[in-house]
């Protein structure tokens, strides 16, 4: 048993069973065991390179890939639709672009041109007021949430018990006010037996931004479902992801693999409404993608200095428009000058 999953083990045997949302912050932000925290070198003794070795979650040798490793298309493009976005509010000159989870920092040459500030969650602070562009890739996803389970027209919440020498579900009676004000605003009617997951961090980012944000954007690209969509997930949108292969059981191997859960739009979209975001686009990133391309064809994204590396990028852009493009959707939501 890993350390981290022994914190666990102990913290259930000593008050009951604990929310998922604790189960998941821990297994991915915990400061020395966590999924996250670990690929910045702290890890535990049980790996075969040794306790300080670093493990990247990204990439071709790590869990999975994400879009900001299709790089520099990926970088290119997404620029471009800066530009396209600056340009619109007049190109101040204190234009700022924002990245919520940042990650390895693949984005900062691609927005070198800019005024950049790049956070990890629960990491730095959003500059106090500021115009430009709070952008984030797959962010939102990777926040902690809270589970629950439609039992007789009533919510329960699902918490994390250890029994038999495993992790194990365990349906309770009562939830958290915030948690079921949220189901009861975003998520619609649902039927008996439907899982949902409910973040209320995301919410939380959302404020910090609206406040932050004296005019501009906010640019979430991310993989999830709107209210009416829900009811293709009747088992809930949790996922683990190790070598790049799907594992469904979550609650296996706390900080040894990735935990994930579709973002519902739905939530960010109404709540953004009511802190002065409006919803101006929501599309396939592809689409997204192709608005900052079109204007020269793809040129400078595709240009390069070798045959080799044209046809490298042209696969990426492959992948971006009718790959990841496909399944992965752009939300921009604006705020106004006061």
């Amino acid at each position: 048993m890993s350390p981290l999953a022994e914190i666990l083990r102990l913290e259930i045997l000593r008050a009951g069973p604990i929310s998922f949302h604790r189960f998941m912050e821990a297994a991915l932000y915990d400061p020395q065991f966590g999924y996250y925290r670990r690929r910045l070198g702290i890890d535990d003794a049980s790996t075969p390179a040794g306790p300080t070795s670093a493990r990247d979650p990204f990439g071709m040798h790590g869990d999975f890939f994400t879009a900001e490793q299709l790089q520099p298309v990926f970088g290119i493009l997404i620029a471009e639709r800066m530009r396209q976005l600056r340009q619109r509010w007049g190109d101040p000159r204190d234009f700022t672009i924002v990245e919520l989870g940042a990650g390895r920092g693949e984005m900062a040459e691609a927005f070198s041109e800019f005024q950049y500030v790049p956070l990890e969650a629960g990491e730095g602070d959003l500059p106090e007021r500021f115009c430009g562009v709070v952008f984030s890739n797959e962010f939102f996803d990777a926040l902690p949430v809270d589970v629950l389970v439609l039992r007789g027209g009533r919510a329960q919440e699902l918490r994390v018990g250890f029994e038999n020498g495993r992790f194990s579900w365990v349906e309770t009676g009562s939830l958290p006010d915030e948690v079921e004000c949220y189901r009861k605003k975003y998520l619609g009617t649902l039927t008996e037996g439907q899982i949902i997951e409910v973040s209320l961090k995301a919410l939380r980012w959302l404020e910090r931004t609206a406040v932050s944000l004296e005019f501009g954007c906010v640019m979430t690209i991310d993989y999830g479902y709107t209210s009416a969509e829900l009811p293709r997930f009747p088992q809930g949108t949790l996922m683990s992801y190790r070598r790049h292969q799907a594992i469904e059981n979550v609650l296996d191997d706390p900080g040894g693999q990735d935990i994930t859960a579709h973002v519902c739009f739905t939530a960010l979209e109404e709540y953004g409404k009511e802190l002065g975001l409006r919803t101006e686009l929501f599309e396939t990133l592809g689409r997204t993608l192709l608005r900052a391309g079109e204007s020269d064809d793809f040129a400078r994204a595709l240009r390069a200095d070798s045959p080799a590396e044209e046809m490298r990028r042209r696969m990426q852009l492959k992948q971006l428009l009718y790959g990841l493009g496909e399944t992965f959707r752009t939300l921009l939501q604006t705020k106004e000058k006061g």
